[in-house]
């Protein structure tokens, strides 16, 4: 009877980490459904402030991405937490995901408010000695005047992302998308036009919708987690936030270096002329639909990788990549065809303005294609991540952001289209692909 019981819960174990193509799928959606929050409430106020002027839709891509690079401090964070808590469900120490999970919540908490103090000192004066026109100027610091304070919504939330994703139960995550999305696209109409707050009406919505998309995981987890399983107990434990720091300060730091180097990519867009700004923030828009996908899979490909390895099975670390790019494929190649039939439409939504629509296109079509290089990089690279080696992921980023600029400063000498900028692209996700398959290939972990 012993070693029949002992079968079954073998037999089960081994169930739980074949990880199917539905499965997969079934894990991810929701993910993806998560990170359209953030993208979508960048997408939104590009498509509303295209209609009011050039130098407002321009602003709001710098100002985005500079928003993008404080929130990736703590997004950093939170993928090092789900590694860990991921880690502890795949060794089934239920217990240990709870304590984990409040370690965080903490760290995230306190970070949060300490970002945005120094947010408010520090960025009017940084920003000044990079941005060049006094209008785009003036924009971005409306629209971070208000962004800002959402970085006390948004960094809990991730917390309890983390916890949900490395416990393999991300259904939720649907509810608090589709709160967001439905509270801030009427909320953005109605401040931009109605209330004709222009730039700062959109960042008032944005901080808005993820206070409410917060509410919702919340309540969420406040009705269907069990608390005595997980052990979610308030209480602070700082073993385990060394543990989770110790893992995540590589993560903070990579993701800071990747945003942050797309935000100097704007700079030297934005000395182009304010055309060429406005051009650059419809194509990443667009692309962000791209990047919900990608990141959907590749945060998921960390958390099941971490489990596999909790569970003793590291030989299915690739044969779960291969499948995971498989079904990224599947999912964005026909969104890709879409995007390059009806591109004029798509385009034509964010402006009014022929000559935009007409310099989009070649830029446009670079984009689109980057997602086949993308995809299977990130995918690696968060495989890693999931192996516990982030600081090994960080080193990838460093060199791979000193080839991406030393690029970028060589086409500053070149009289180039804007195309040429975006093809960068290309080297960026290729070098961490690369990088991320060796270690995977040829290092123990």
């Amino acid at each position: 009877m012993l070693f029949k019981a002992a079968g079954c819960i073998v037999s089960y174990w081994f169930e739980q980490m074949n990880y199917t193509y539905k499965k997969i799928w079934l894990i991810a959606f929701p993910v993806m459904m998560s990170i359209l929050i953030e993208q979508l409430i960048n997408i939104t106020d590009a498509l509303f402030l295209g209609h009011v002027s050039d130098v407002e839709l321009g602003a709001s891509a710098l100002a985005g991405i500079w928003f993008l690079a404080i929130y990736m401090l703590g997004f950093g964070f939170s993928l090092g937490l789900q590694v860990v808590i991921a880690r502890r469900n795949g060794e089934q120490q239920y217990a240990e995901t709870g304590k984990t999970f409040f370690q965080g919540l903490f760290f995230l908490l306190i970070l949060a408010v300490l970002l945005c103090m120094l947010s408010k000192i520090f960025s009017p004066v940084l920003l000044k000695h990079l941005i060049t026109s006094d209008d785009v100027y003036n924009a971005v610091i409306r629209y971070l005047d208000w962004r800002i304070w959402g970085l006390l919504f948004s960094f809990p939330f991730l917390a309890l992302r983390s916890f949900l994703v490395g416990i393999t139960q991300t259904k939720a995550l649907n509810m608090a998308a589709f709160t967001a999305v439905l509270v801030n696209i009427p909320l953005n109409w109605l401040l931009i036009f109605g209330f004709d707050m222009g730039i700062s009406g959109a960042a008032i919505a944005s901080s808005f919708a993820e206070m409410c998309s917060l509410a919702v995981l919340a309540a969420y987890m406040f009705r269907h987690i069990d608390k005595k399983v997980y052990s979610l107990y308030w209480h602070i434990d700082i073993t385990i936030l060394k543990e989770v720091f110790s893992i995540s300060v590589w993560s903070m730091l990579q993701f800071f270096t990747s945003v942050a180097i797309w935000f100097l990519f704007f700079v030297a867009i934005e000395r182009l002329g304010e055309t060429e700004l406005a051009v650059s923030n419809i194509i990443r828009s667009v692309s962000a639909l791209f990047s919900v996908i990608v990141n959907a899979l590749a945060g998921v490909t960390g958390s099941l990788v971490s489990n596999l390895i909790g569970a003793g099975e590291k030989k299915q670390v690739f044969p779960l990549c291969h499948k995971i790019i498989r079904l990224g494929y599947a999912t964005g190649i026909p969104l890709i065809a879409f995007a390059l039939f009806f591109h004029q439409h798509i385009i034509g939504a964010y402006t009014e303005n022929p000559a935009i629509v007409q310099l989009a296109w070649p830029p446009f079509l670079v984009m689109l294609l980057n997602y086949f290089f993308a995809l299977p990089s990130y995918v690696y690279l968060n495989a890693v991540t999931g192996t516990g080696a982030t600081r090994t992921v960080f080193i990838f980023q460093v060199i791979t952001t000193i080839a991406y600029l030393f690029c970028l400063w060589g086409l500053d000498f070149c009289d180039v289209p804007l195309a040429a900028y975006w093809a960068v692209e290309y080297l960026y996700v290729m070098l961490l692909g690369t990088q991320s398959v060796i270690y995977l290939k040829y290092k123990q972990y």
